[in-house]
């Protein structure tokens, strides 16, 4: 539209910000709304379009992970030990967004410092689905996910460190990617789990997260864990055929604990899949029941070192009348952070302490070589693994928070590619009582642009991604 002038990236930005004022009000999607700037940015667009630019991103609204360092802007991890935070710089994805034209709407709201599925745990209040307002959104991008299955942006950012783009994409019905580690910097990204953290886009189609992906990618100096490779162009071939991919169909993803519904729904896309001349080939992962008890000792114990900056003297939140230094510390961090990052502080300091590190962070680590010399196993004779996103689709609010074991296995299908640094895309593919269902496919390092092919052509041939929420008109 903006293309062709059929709009102007100044009527798209307050359309965007009508919907927001009007419909967040009961998702709870947005923690900061930047009216004023978002106009201002969508009429320069507008002048550099009348000049002759033409980029695909240039005027198209988005929003923000609140995660994503803006400078001069509020950035809160969906915490209260960062309620007052405004970043002195921007991230890396931010500027690189920023760099393609993208005008900027708000701040998404999140669980608290990336952590969670169900984005219960922010401080800001929990996001509701608009699949369904009594259940969850998945987490932690969850406001990320509810904002755009709405349609009140057309994309937003995410981080996964255990599946937090494609858990609450399944959830909500979009498409959501998480690259390969080091492709994206993670620079301006405030960090949880350093080895495992990646940011991706979520939108409606593979095509749009191609787009948004490509402007995302990259080198960065200031992050000497992004890589340098080159990124192509992943729009280039999205519309060419699969006849001949191999997708790697791991029997240990349809265990007891797999919803039939999902199950049902994966094997149908499966099949259309076989439709388009792909071809499935029974593959095994014999450490996948490892994957969660690797991801949550090597999680916490980097979140346990991660968050001891914020002690109310360096960073963050700082409690009123400390009586001396213990009670500053004690105090701030006892009333700066929620239930859920105290647990994961908790047990990762515990993993890293003297005569258990042996014990349980380096056990860890060795499982997580196993769990990635399996996928390289696969990965000889096939060219992604498929499967289901999540375990079931998104459950009612509330029914999981005082089971926090029952919580992490929503992770069950998503925190290998983390473990492993591979990429893996989520994409809807079916709906059980009214609510989306996900399938997932995992990718070889660096991969992305066959992962957005392959979930382009079956987005071309189904319609589930074209479906949205009842009664947001």
């Amino acid at each position: 539209m903006l293309a062709n002038g059929d709009c102007s990236s100044t009527e798209l930005t307050e359309h965007y910000l009508e919907r927001i004022a009007r419909l967040d009000k009961d998702l709870n999607t947005m923690i900061s709304v930047n009216s004023d700037d978002a106009i201002s940015g969508a009429r320069a667009c507008d002048e550099r379009r009348a000049a002759g630019e033409n980029s695909p991103l240039l005027g198209v609204p988005m929003v923000h992970k609140d995660i994503f360092c803006v400078d001069g802007g509020k950035t809160t991890c969906g915490s209260r030990m960062l309620e007052t935070f405004h970043a002195p710089y921007s991230a890396t994805v931010v500027n690189k967004l920023n760099g393609a034209g993208m005008v900027m709407l708000g701040k998404a709201n999140m669980d608290e410092f990336a952590m969670g599925s169900s984005n219960e745990n922010s401080y800001f209040g929990a996001v509701k689905n608009p699949w369904q307002r009594d259940c969850v959104p998945g987490g932690s991008s969850g406001g990320s996910a509810a904002l755009v299955a709405a349609r009140l942006a057309p994309v937003a950012t995410g981080t996964d460190t255990g599946g937090s783009i494609r858990q609450p994409a399944a959830f909500c019905g979009l498409t959501g990617i998480k690259p390969t580690y080091g492709r994206v910097s993670r620079y301006g990204m405030i960090a949880f789990a350093s080895s495992l953290d990646q940011a991706g886009p979520l939108a409606v189609t593979a095509e749009d997260c191609a787009m948004v992906l490509q402007a995302m990618a990259g080198s960065d100096e200031r992050d000497s864990t992004c890589s340098n490779q080159p990124v192509p162009d992943y729009s280039k071939s999205l519309g060419d055929s699969i006849d001949g991919l191999k997708i790697g169909v791991p029997e240990e993803y349809f265990s007891d604990g797999l919803d039939d519904g999902v199950a049902s729904a994966v094997r149908s896309a499966l099949a259309e899949y076989e439709k388009l001349g792909a071809k499935l080939v029974s593959v095994s992962l014999p450490n996948q029941g490892l994957c969660i008890p690797a991801y949550y000792v090597v999680a916490p114990a980097e979140a346990s070192s991660n968050l001891s900056r914020f002690d109310g003297v360096r960073f963050g939140y700082r409690c009123d009348n400390p009586a001396d230094l213990e009670d500053l510390y004690t105090r701030s961090r006892g009333e700066g952070f929620g239930a859920e990052v105290k647990r994961r502080i908790m047990i990762g300091t515990y993993a890293l302490s003297a005569g258990y590190y042996d014990a349980y962070y380096l056990k860890a680590q060795q499982v997580r070589r196993l769990i990635s010399d399996d996928f390289d196993k696969a990965f000889a004779d096939v060219d992604v693994v498929a499967g289901p996103t999540t375990p079931t689709p998104a459950f009612k609010t509330g029914a999981k928070t005082d089971d926090p074991v029952a919580m992490y296995l929503n992770d069950l299908y998503t925190v290998s590619a983390n473990l492993c640094g591979l990429p893996a895309i989520s994409m809807p593919c079916g709906e059980v009582d009214g609510l989306p269902v996900g399938l997932q496919l995992t990718g070889q390092h660096f991969d992305e642009a066959r992962l957005l092919h392959a979930a382009h052509r079956y987005q071309q041939v189904t319609d589930w991604h074209q479906r949205m929420p009842a009664g947001l008109e």
